[in-house]
């Protein structure tokens, strides 16, 4: 009887703290914030953008599978840290129907800008359906260009001294990195903003050495402690979030995204990051 009794409290608290990890995982981390802070050391920076600030904010995925007024808000609370350069790494809408083109212009109304510029390029879900359908990524880029933010689809841009080279998606249908790589100056500070981070893997950088700034895998969204994700949309699955050393002058950089593609997250918390800028 006491085996019989112990097996079934313990039977009830295990059920019970699935329960609440499940809670957790579902109203709890997906829409609890962090910012990211890090140094950024970019060669041939000029001295006068030392100490600057450059925000990414990547997958922000407006649509019906979460509420995004939670996007709103944070972008209330990134714009309190007033940051120089912002740059948007991509997916900013779960597209279903021309419903959230409504819904990306409520968003848009709050969206961050650095005082010196802001910069961004699309991500898969950027083009609808099968990230096929060109008149959706048309639409979204329209949004974001009338927001006030700057959309590089395989160019660059340069902005008191500091060069933003931007590469369409991979999966998506206008996917030619060599139009910006071929032609970049080493000689400049450069930051490559690419959405899908397995671009790095691909023989496409002519020499280029520096950051890279990405976001797609949002961490997994759900990470069991001290594995890899079991859900990576990446070949490459050591690209799952954070810094990463490519070993050859490239620091990538993977954004765990602020919204995400379903409401459940564990051990991978939203993420907005901060860089700060010096010379290497």
């Amino acid at each position: 009887m006491r085996r019989r009794k112990f097996i079934k409290n313990a039977t009830g608290s295990l059920l019970g703290l699935g329960g609440l990890a499940g809670l957790y995982a579902w109203q709890i981390e997906p829409f609890w914030l962090e910012f990211v802070e890090r140094e950024m050391p970019i060669l041939h920076l000029p001295d006068r953008l030392v100490g600057k600030s450059l925000m990414q904010i990547s997958d922000i995925h407006v649509g019906n599978r979460f509420d995004y007024n939670y996007l709103i808000d944070s972008f209330k609370a990134a714009q309190k840290y007033e940051p120089d350069f912002v740059v948007y790494t991509g997916d900013y809408v779960s597209y279903e129907s021309p419903e959230q083109f409504g819904q990306l212009q409520k968003v848009l109304a709050s969206a961050v800008h650095g005082r010196l510029a802001t910069v961004a390029i699309l991500g898969n879900h950027d083009y609808g359906k099968n990230w096929t359908e060109q008149a959706v990524a048309t639409m979204i880029t329209n949004q974001l260009q009338s927001a006030g933010i700057e959309v590089l689809v395989n160019q660059q841009l340069e902005f008191e001294g500091l060069n933003f080279l931007g590469i369409d998606d991979y999966w998506g249908p206008n996917f030619e990195p060599e139009k910006v790589m071929k032609y970049y100056d080493p000689a400049q500070a450069n930051i490559v903003l690419c959405h899908n981070p397995d671009v790095c893997d691909l023989d496409v950088w002519n020499g280029y050495k520096g950051w890279i700034l990405s976001g797609h895998t949002h961490g997994g969204q759900c990470k069991p402690p001290f594995l890899t994700p079991p859900l990576l949309p990446v070949k490459n699955k050591e690209f799952t979030s954070g810094e990463i050393d490519l070993g050859d002058g490239r620091k990538l950089y993977i954004n765990r995204a602020l919204g995400h593609l379903w409401q459940v997250r564990f051990n991978v918390r939203p993420e907005i990051t901060l860089f700060h800028l010096k010379r290497a």
